[in-house]
């Protein structure tokens, strides 16, 4: 194996976004204030639908509800720095995430996460 081939397929891949320190801490940031806004939800959708069950077909209501949900948020919040521009596109488009929150972010990053926001957008309309 040549030294040229060693490095195509070491980090980062072409085409990745290279993360600084303080991109990370960012990054982070925002991810860790989407994901709790989600699950903020989760959390006061399960408490009204709790006090509401009446029989025992809405206790297994709600607990297919919340691994749905489980599953849903454990595979669209990938904290891999490979996966963060598409993630943060996505989060813009649903709304859980503000492009305030990504400020600090390159402008190289930000177009990455606002074209996928877009392409989003476009497969919803």
């Amino acid at each position: 194996m040549s030294i040229s081939s060693a490095m195509q397929d070491s980090y980062p891949y072409r085409n990745e976004p290279i993360w600084s320190k303080t991109e990370k801490a960012l990054a982070r940031t925002a991810f860790d204030a989407a994901l709790g806004r989600e699950l903020q939800e989760v959390i006061e959708k399960t408490k009204q639908t709790a006090n509401a069950i009446q029989r025992s077909v809405d206790l297994w209501d709600l607990e297919h509800y919340l691994t749905q949900r489980r599953k849903e948020i454990d595979l669209k919040y990938d904290y891999r720095y490979s996966q963060l521009t598409q993630l943060f596109g996505r989060l813009l488009q649903e709304r859980p995430l503000s492009e305030q929150e990504l400020r600090g972010l390159r402008e190289d990053k930000m177009k990455l996460i606002r074209s996928f926001a877009e392409f989003l957008a476009e497969d919803v309309a």
